[in-house]
């Protein structure tokens, strides 16, 4: 890289909270490509989506503020987190939305729920090079060896603009291995969660329920989704838009009310 332009402005945030382990690992490798701005949540914020604060301040509070690296926590969700810190905190546009790494998978329709997932949704309405990343062990102590060569190769197409960015971010999971067998592009795969609420009593005999679940995939063996090769030791990536709109159905449903 030409060391007479600017480097790359990247803001990097998360759902797993800003002392989690992965936006550490992320961060520290792409200050070796920009100067990295953080915001993210102050606590653990998974399954927010793109959900907003309304109803209360935020509050954020500046952590690090050294040359490359300039890093707060915002208490509340992972979007809130990317919007504040471009309309309020950023002295510009970033040239690259980076989220997670997550502790976790947000592959087939998990994508729609991920905090990690929305800031990166934000960051494609930015028509920036946006990517959030997520690694399938679930531990706050996670080794994110396996994943370091697969950030970077994303960086780099980023910086090189070799990633499309007009309205489109990128999903990527990388599984939990030893050596990884290359990066596929794919498509999400198709599930459902079954058992979502294990229904308890309190102490105090009254009942309350906690998320749990199982997860069953509707097409494993279909080698065009991202499950089917994160099991075979492959990263995936998917794009994604924002847009949900059925297309191939716009003629059909406007002929329901000629």
């Amino acid at each position: 890289m030409d060391n007479c332009k600017k480097r790359p402005l990247i803001f990097i945030g998360n759902d797993d909270g800003y002392l989690a382990k992965g936006i550490k690992v992320l961060s520290d490798i792409a200050r070796e490509y920009g100067d990295v701005f953080i915001a993210a949540p102050h606590d653990h914020q998974s399954g927010k989506s793109s959900a907003l604060t309304v109803t209360t301040p935020l509050r954020a509070k500046l952590l690090t503020d050294e040359p490359g690296l300039t890093s707060y926590y915002v208490t509340g969700t992972p979007v809130d987190c990317i919007k504040l810190a471009v309309s309020n905190l950023m002295p510009r546009t970033p040239d690259i939305v980076l989220s997670g790494i997550n502790h976790g998978y947000n592959s087939g329709n998990s994508a729609i729920y991920s905090g990690t997932m929305g800031i990166a949704f934000e960051g494609s309405f930015l028509n920036v090079p946006s990517i959030g990343f997520s690694y399938g062990d679930y531990t706050s102590d996670a080794d994110f060896t396996v994943c370091e060569p697969v950030v970077r190769q994303f960086i780099e197409a980023a910086i090189d603009n070799r990633l499309p960015s007009q309205g489109v971010c990128y999903n990527v999971n990388i599984p939990k291995c030893t050596k990884l067998n290359g990066i596929k592009t794919t498509i999400a795969a198709k599930g459902r969660w079954t058992e979502e609420y294990d229904s308890r009593i309190d102490p105090h005999g009254m009942p309350y329920y906690w998320l749990t679940g199982k997860y069953i995939a509707e097409n494993p063996d279909n080698q065009e989704t991202d499950l089917y090769w994160l099991k075979r030791d492959y990263a995936t990536v998917v794009p994604c838009r924002a847009d949900q709109t059925a297309h191939d159905l716009l003629e059909d449903t406007s002929k329901l009310f000629d």
